[in-house]
């Protein structure tokens, strides 16, 4: 069993950067591929971005590439977003999400092992 916690949302200019964090309790934090998704309103959970358990692997969604940066401090039992250049089309509510057998290229939102409740990022133009 995984326990996540997203922290770091907030209101935000377009073009500025924030950082998003996923504290992790429980056991065996470094078995697990990390993901991080979206919802904005009206629209279905996507995918933004994954990382494997051991931060060799990541892989973005499009729409974020260039921008994003996942990683994780396995040490610390905690995954990050970092994201540069926001757009207002980046807000929604920010997921962490965890999965033992996915990998970063494959992962999707109905094949996660447990999430957490979210954290919410609103960029205004």
């Amino acid at each position: 069993q995984v326990q996540l916690v997203e922290s770091g949302g907030g209101l935000v200019q377009a073009g500025d950067s924030v950082r998003l964090s996923c504290a992790a309790s429980g056991r065996a934090f470094s078995s697990y591929t990390m993901g991080w998704f979206r919802q904005a309103p009206g629209k279905e959970r996507e995918f933004v971005a994954g990382i494997s358990q051991y931060g060799g692997t990541t892989h973005y969604a499009d729409s974020v590439k260039g921008r994003f940066t996942i990683s994780r401090d396995n040490a610390k039992n905690t995954v990050y977003l970092q994201m540069n250049s926001l757009k207002p089309e980046d807000t929604a509510v920010y997921y962490c999400a965890a999965d033992r057998y996915t990998t970063p290229h494959v992962m999707g939102a109905g094949g996660m092992d447990y999430w957490g409740k979210g954290s919410l990022v609103t960029v205004s133009s």
